[in-house]
């Protein structure tokens, strides 16, 4: 039983207007809009591009035009692609990171029978991999696609993507961690009467870390951006008093084992540091300065003759 308290109107139940979506907590994944679009523009290019090389390819008429973009895990990547599908496992030069362009078999298979002059049919059988030659057509059109990635995001940053190679079942591909985040373009193919989506993915801090030093930005808001310099200033003034160590080291000599082992009381061991070379000023291996030997009262001493540091 319910009871209400004097002046106190029952709850009322408030009507569902959409269908709630999973939001996961422990990594949350958000993108600034003015990212989102910077984004979005470049891939449009790459899609324009890429109808233009189909086009030019197939001999026949292609388009592709961008369908959405967003921010992601692998996991939920994978997840959303088919049980069997052609999945081009590419490799980014400059990071020697792995990007994802993923086709339905039977689209690559549509592609194969243009170039080789038949009308565009493809083969039905959506579980049929690539023989080595198909694979070898197939290599040839997506390299000519990958360039022009490249053209797409050259205001951004440079973007070298070379096609490496073909798998067939997303669930047993672990091109990135299972939790990073991923940028999915997905795309709308029109080729011949045929049309399909094909996705491309890239690790998503690699274009979402360019397009924040494009426009100067770092991604974090004014209060943390000051909190950020006020850790780092205190961080430098803790440094500067931590106690080090300061060794002074000649060069080294290289002995026999068996030299090592006999060495007794009295024996003298020769050095190959000349006598005119000042020695090495170390700190945590690294050479800070070079010194000249010398006694400072009772006590032996350095002088100091240069300061280079070496890495």
């Amino acid at each position: 039983m319910t009871v209400h308290t004097q002046g106190q109107a029952p709850a009322r139940s408030r009507r569902r207007t959409h269908v709630p979506e999973p939001y996961d907590f422990r990594r949350p994944m958000t993108m600034a809009r003015e990212h989102a679009r910077v984004l979005e523009m470049a891939f449009e290019t790459f899609a324009r591009q890429w109808g233009n090389q189909l086009t030019a390819r197939l001999r026949a008429m292609a388009q592709v035009t961008l369908d959405g973009l967003s921010l992601t895990s692998y996991d939920e990547y994978v997840r959303t692609l088919p049980g069997t599908t052609a999945m081009m496992l590419c490799t980014i030069e400059q990071t020697r990171q792995t990007a994802v362009v993923q086709v339905p078999v039977h689209t690559s298979m549509v592609w194969i029978d243009y170039l080789l002059g038949g009308p565009g049919t493809g083969d039905p059988r959506e579980d049929r991999e690539l023989t080595e030659i198909e694979l070898t057509l197939l290599r040839g059109v997506m390299q000519a696609a990958l360039g022009d990635l490249g053209y797409a995001f050259s205001a951004l940053a440079p973007l070298d993507v070379t096609f490496r190679t073909v798998q067939y079942n997303p669930q047993f591909v672990q091109a990135v961690p299972a939790s990073d985040a991923v940028l999915v373009a997905t795309f709308q193919m029109r080729v011949g009467e045929r049309e399909d989506l094909a996705t491309v993915m890239f690790p998503a801090e690699l274009l979402l870390g360019a397009v924040r030093q494009a426009d100067g930005s770092n991604g974090r808001s004014s209060e943390d951006q000051r909190a950020h310099e006020a850790a780092l200033a205190d961080l430098e003034a803790a440094v500067e008093d931590v106690p080090v160590e300061v060794a002074v080291r000649f060069a080294p000599v290289v002995v026999r084992p068996r030299d090592v082992v006999g060495l007794a009381v009295g024996d003298v061991v020769p050095l190959s540091h000349p006598s005119s070379q000042p020695l090495d000023v170390v700190v945590d291996g690294v050479v800070l300065a070079r010194a000249a030997a010398g006694n400072n009262g009772s006590r032996l001493a350095c002088m100091v003759v240069t300061v280079e540091e070496k890495p």
